[in-house]
């Protein structure tokens, strides 16, 4: 018999979680506005699906493991966070804005930045980091601890003397932020993407738990 899912489900911008009956979310984890998970799909303890203006999608048999973080996003254009059937998020990884199609695993501490694709069973191994707007093939595999950017795809190591000049390129900021701000002036890159957050985040006021104590099948 399967469990009852539940978790702390938050109706935010209007919209609410949506949880197949066959599918499990441990009490801790939260779910945030349009998210949406599939059959047989387990989300674990601690985990953190958050859409704010953009939804995510969990596919059926996909595992979301403890404290891994998901969210979407729409202020540099619509970016949902989109996961396959049957792929699998380790402790502790961070899916932002990005898609990872059919069976693709992404280990412990792993991070995928907005509009980044994930080929059918790719792997992201442990600590390793997909760079916004990159494309991996099915099936390819990132080293721990490197740092795969662009398409066609490179991997870089994380001591390597190119990584900053090729992040900078990435335009990350424009990416994630819709920021326009040169690689060199940090100080007014980063007070210009904390201002973007602080106007996305201020949606949150006017959240409300729609299943306070025990969650419900929707």
């Amino acid at each position: 018999m399967a469990a009852e899912p539940q978790g702390i489900r938050v109706r935010h911008r209007g919209r609410e979680p949506q949880v197949h009956p066959t599918a499990y979310v441990a009490p801790t984890a939260t779910l945030v506005g349009d998210v949406r998970v599939g059959p047989r799909a387990r989300v674990m303890y601690g985990a953190v699906l958050d859409a704010e203006g953009s939804r995510i999608e969990v596919g059926e048999a996909a595992v979301v493991c403890e404290n891994a973080v998901l969210r979407a996003s729409a202020v540099a254009g619509d970016q949902p966070v989109l996961v396959g059937d049957h792929v699998f998020v380790g402790p502790h990884a961070t899916l932002l804005g990005c898609e990872a199609g059919r069976c693709v695993y992404v280990a412990t501490t792993a991070t995928v930045l907005q509009g980044a694709r994930l080929g059918a069973g790719s792997v992201v191994a442990v600590g390793a980091l997909v760079h916004a707007r990159t494309v991996l093939p099915d099936e390819f595999f990132v080293p721990p601890g490197t740092v795969a950017l662009d398409a066609p795809v490179r991997l870089l190591a994380a001591g390597d003397p190119g990584l900053p000049e090729a992040v900078g390129r990435v335009g990350f900021a424009r990416a994630a932020f819709g920021v326009d701000a040169e690689w060199t002036d940090r100080i007014n890159r980063y007070e210009r993407i904390a201002e973007v957050r602080v106007a996305e985040f201020g949606a949150h006021a006017d959240d409300e738990v729609v299943n306070p104590g025990r969650g419900t099948s929707f």
